[in-house]
């Protein structure tokens, strides 16, 4: 009986054995996950979509960017309201694109600043503006090229800006704007556009801003890109940011780069 039990303790322990070695040899010829290696941050880039409150069609298209974007919506539009409603549910930063005179002769938008205009007119505009836009953290320039050239209407934008506490993004549409100048006399956030990405609606053209865009970002650390509320810029978006943010290149909201 003694000898029988000897048998069956080395039986155990041998089974044991082979059961160790059948699970270090698993080990051994199993595929190794891949371990992450987080990416240098290279430099960051704010991109902003101007135009936002024609109409509800691209929104389908925004449910395949999970990157934050900077969203420029215009006021008084039938979908003005709803869209800003959308698309902070959807996590993008919210600003106004504030319709401003330009030197061409294009159609304006409805209440459309003029440097023909008083403080209060502007003031009141811009009151009812953002009373019925929600979630507004800034305010863009829509056209402009005048209105961001004269001193007395960009100071009375200005003001209100600081009264409200929200930054202004220069679409920059003219080299003589006193945007930068006033924003560091007046002390309100601020920052420009580096590269309009869609003056041309074609694929390949978008890419090649894209492209410049990165080298500004290269450049100077950061980086605004400013497309359009159109299907093509999306689905460009779409194809080239999540290789973008492979190669260290890092999204941000504009708030984020005002100084």
């Amino acid at each position: 009986m003694q000898k029988y039990r000897k048998y069956q303790i080395a039986i155990w322990i041998l089974s044991i054995i082979i059961v160790l070695e059948g699970i270090f040899i698993i080990a051994l010829i199993s595929p190794k996950k891949a371990v992450r290696v987080p990416v240098a941050i290279k430099a960051r880039i704010a991109i902003v979509l101007d135009d936002w409150g024609y109409n509800l069609n691209n929104l389908y298209l925004l449910e395949q960017i999970k990157y934050p974007l900077t969203m420029s919506v215009l006021p008084s539009l039938n979908y003005s309201r709803p869209i800003a409603e959308e698309l902070h549910k959807r996590g993008f930063e919210i600003i106004l694109h504030l319709p401003m005179e330009p030197h061409e002769k294009y159609r304006l938008e409805q209440n459309t600043i003029l440097t023909s205009m008083d403080e209060a007119t502007i003031k009141e505009i811009l009151d009812r503006d953002l009373a019925n836009l929600p979630y507004v953290k800034g305010i863009s320039n829509h056209m402009g090229s005048k209105a961001t050239e004269d001193i007395k209407t960009m100071r009375t934008i200005f003001n209100e800006l600081k009264r409200r506490h929200l930054y202004f993004l220069d679409s920059l549409v003219s080299s003589e704007s006193v945007g930068f100048d006033l924003a560091n006399e007046r002390r309100v956030a601020f920052s420009k556009r580096d590269v309009f990405l869609d003056n041309k609606e074609e694929p390949e053209y978008i890419k090649g801003q894209i492209s410049k865009l990165k080298t500004r970002a290269m450049v100077y650390g950061r980086a605004i890109g400013i497309g359009h509320d159109r299907k093509v810029t999306l689905e460009i978006l779409k194809e080239v940011m999540p290789q973008m943010e492979k190669e260290g290149y890092k999204f941000v909201f504009v708030s984020d780069l005002v100084k």
